[in-house]
């Protein structure tokens, strides 16, 4: 794959992501919505409330602060995230967006997060002040919205300092912090605004949750970078009504909003919750990420969707992570493209399009960054799979208090400093495919199997099996190396266990002849799951592998 034709300019990377909000501070247009559904209410800040809510909160950080401290923003997904945010960035201190503590669950991660980045400041909001009280004794903790007085100006960013801590997922290891400066920010809402087209006229809507990667970017700092609105709800009120989502995307203009793939299925689903009148037809773009897109949930969506006005060009499969600032590729204006391969070389390597195999779809191509395929240290040709490699403006600088030479100190094409993602991709066509994680890769007698593969044929294999909670891995044990499938069953799902058991069985080993050591059905909300909702395989590995029957 040969370089991006289009690099970030300059200018842009000399700039800052606050010095972009500061310049906006005389605009009475709306900045941030927050369509609170608890209340049946909307509140709405405008870019001038904002600014002078920013310079209160950064005056009184710069009192209890020293440079380069850490500073944990523990609110809801309200208006005070962002006022947590980017008062922190304006007071020349490194943000550390989290979650506000909720379950024990939750509380178990966000302690070894807060510990990890040692952050001596919390930020929290009144209405979720108690629970965070509940989860430490911070040295400071700042109720951002209870402060008033004299603000400060911001402090001048270096491009090279940190602007925040995006804390990975957890889908394959410990989360860990994604240094991200400042430079990096500004590149990835440039490459994004590019991709998809956002400018003063958009409305960047959507429900992904702020401390994840693509909220963050697509919800906080996208608008603020290209004078855009946000208009956003919180993820809990989504995943119980997903008709709420259709109705924000129906009810403002110009839309650019972003989901993984499962939320295009409950959108499909909640249709006809969502009224008669439900028109997309002003949705510009509907970015599909963070997970691997399915070919069925792109038709589904359209043939539900399109007689109300959605166009098929504005779907578009993209891929990113947090040591990217979430930008990578994406799919053009054209919309979505698949290909079939081969199933067998694929796993082996190569792309090979055969009238009957896997379908993939394309995550398009890459802007303002150079991707490669890279196998033993070789960048490949088109049609060779590898692993991923990025090296760009908008990587990050590595991970916080780790050595990670090995991540994102890669030499290649005489140049240091690539990203190694760990994620295995293929060019095809000049289009990139990714077809699995290299650390979840299924090695048996030579063979490999990609895990998602395995998984897509288990979900589909019988209706009592919950549709992309399903996770596939490798064991060993006296037997040497095999594969197993743990599936949650669907909900209200009434069959035999040893009926959808063989089921499985027989499915996947007529799609790959593989024979599964062992097919585990657990209950609805049973497997383990990262911060964005992705089934996490070494998790599930961790807890079902030892217990197989």
């Amino acid at each position: 794959m040969t370089a991006s034709p289009v690099d970030v300019p300059e200018q842009v990377l000399r700039t800052s992501i606050i010095e972009r909000l500061f310049t906006r501070a005389a605009d009475p247009r709306p900045l941030f919505t927050h369509q609170d559904h608890s209340a049946g209410v909307d509140h709405t800040v405008t870019w001038t409330e904002f600014v002078s809510r920013v310079r209160e909160v950064a005056g009184t950080l710069r009192g209890i602060t020293r440079p380069g401290d850490r500073v944990a923003v523990l609110t809801g997904q309200d208006l005070n995230y962002p006022l947590a945010f980017y008062g922190a960035l304006a007071a020349g201190l490194v943000a550390v967006p989290l979650m506000a503590p909720g379950s024990p669950a939750q509380r178990g991660r966000l302690t070894g997060v807060l510990e990890d980045c040692d952050a001596r400041v919390w930020l929290t909001s009144s209405a979720a002040a108690a629970k965070t009280r509940e989860a430490g004794t911070p040295e400071h903790l700042v109720v951002v919205d209870e402060l008033s007085g004299p603000g400060a100006d911001p402090l001048p960013a270096a491009p090279e300092s940190p602007a925040y801590l995006q804390y990975t997922s957890g889908s394959t290891r410990e989360p860990a912090g994604a240094v991200i400066p400042h430079r990096a920010v500004v590149a990835a809402c440039w490459q994004a605004s590019r991709a998809y087209a956002v400018d003063e006229g958009t409305t960047c809507a959507g429900w992904i949750p702020f401390f994840h990667d693509m909220g963050l970017i697509q919800l906080l700092c996208l608008p603020v970078f290209a004078g855009a609105r946000s208009v956003f709800m919180a993820p809990a009120e989504f995943v119980h009504k997903p008709a709420r989502w259709l109705r924000q995307l129906a009810d403002h203009p110009a839309v650019f909003t972003a989901a993984p793939n499962f939320a295009f299925d409950l959108a499909a689903d909640a249709a006809g919750e969502a009224g008669d009148d439900l028109d997309l037809s002003d949705v510009r773009i509907a970015l599909n990420g963070s997970e691997p897109v399915r070919p069925r949930t792109i038709t589904r969506f359209q043939e539900v969707f399109g007689p109300r006005g959605f166009r098929p060009e504005a779907h578009r499969p993209s891929y990113g992570l947090a040591e990217a600032t979430v930008y990578v590729a994406s799919a053009d204006d054209e919309g979505p493209r698949s290909a079939v391969f081969d199933r067998e070389a694929l796993a082996q390597g190569h792309a090979v399009e055969v009238p009957d195999g896997t379908e993939l779809v394309s995550v398009g191509r890459p802007l303002g960054q150079r991707v490669r395929i890279v196998r033993d240290g070789v960048a490949l040709p088109d049609g060779q799979a590898g692993e991923i490699w990025i090296h760009g403006p908008n990587v990050a600088a590595g991970y916080w208090g780790r050595g990670d030479a090995a991540a994102f100190g890669a030499e290649l094409e005489g140049v240091r400093g690539w990203l190694r993602t760990g994620d295995l991709g293929v060019f095809h066509r000049g289009d990139l495919y990714i077809t699995g994680r290299l650390k979840d890769l299924i090695v048996i007698d030579g063979r490999n199997f990609h895990p998602q593969d395995i998984e897509a044929v288990a979900a589909e294999a019988h209706p009592a099996i919950r549709r992309d909670r399903v996770a596939a891995f490798g064991v060993a044990d006296e037997m040497g190396e095999g594969a197993m499938v743990v599936a949650e069953w669907a909900k209200n799902a009434d069959a035999d266990v040893k009926e959808v058991t063989r089921v499985v069985l027989r499915a996947v080993s007529r799609e790959h002849d593989l024979t599964l050591r062992s097919v585990r059905l657990v209950p609805s909300g049973d497997l383990p799951r990262t911060s964005s909702g992705k089934v996490a395989r070494a998790a599930a590995k961790a807890r079902y592998s030892r217990r197989r029957g």
